[in-house]
């Protein structure tokens, strides 16, 4: 009973000096996917409990994907539960108006999940292509693709929101001529 216990402690502390480092990057990610700080701090709780549950399996040194796959699984489960019920600010946003200049972090909100997902595991957390395919299940060139079209798309909304709106009367009309 006693290695038991002693074995216990000892991949407790083997999985905290593998997972505790890329705490940040789970909970920046989880932000990303889940959109409130109350809901990404719960879904990275959960993440840390499944992973050390799961972590004599773990077979590498990536630990870093490993993680923010469980996660990603997490937030799924946890958005997929909350369709069922009234959803307050997930994917529900009002559109009114023009608001003020919006932020990065805003506009990647606005994106399309997986493109999102991409945009921050690459522009915010820092991981490699193979990594984020590794943590997406998508292949490397998919990966690639969607990371070109969410900076295209994040690079247009840019110049939306400080593009000058044009008032009626500065409108140049069409077959107005003599």
């Amino acid at each position: 009973m006693m290695r038991s216990a002693e074995a216990g402690n000892k991949t407790a502390q083997q999985f905290r000096d593998a997972a505790l480092p890329w705490l940040d990057d789970a909970y920046a990610f989880a932000q990303v996917l889940m959109r409130t700080e109350a809901d990404a701090e719960q879904a990275v709780q959960e993440c840390y409990q499944r992973a050390l549950r799961l972590f004599d399996g773990l077979r590498g040194p990536a630990v870093r994907p490993w993680l923010l796959a469980i996660l990603k699984t997490v937030c799924q489960e946890r958005l997929g539960e909350a369709l069922g019920r009234p959803m307050d600010d997930v994917g529900n946003k009002e559109k009114s108006g023009r608001r003020a200049m919006p932020t990065i972090r805003q506009l990647v909100d606005d994106l399309p999940a997986p493109l999102g997902e991409v945009i921050a595991l690459r522009e915010v957390i820092d991981l490699t292509y193979k990594e984020i395919a590794e943590v997406t299940g998508a292949p490397v060139t998919t990966v690639m693709s969607q990371i070109a079209e969410a900076r295209g798309l994040l690079r247009a909304a840019r110049r939306a929101a400080q593009a000058p709106q044009a008032s009626p009367a500065a409108r140049p009309t069409c077959g107005a001529s003599n």
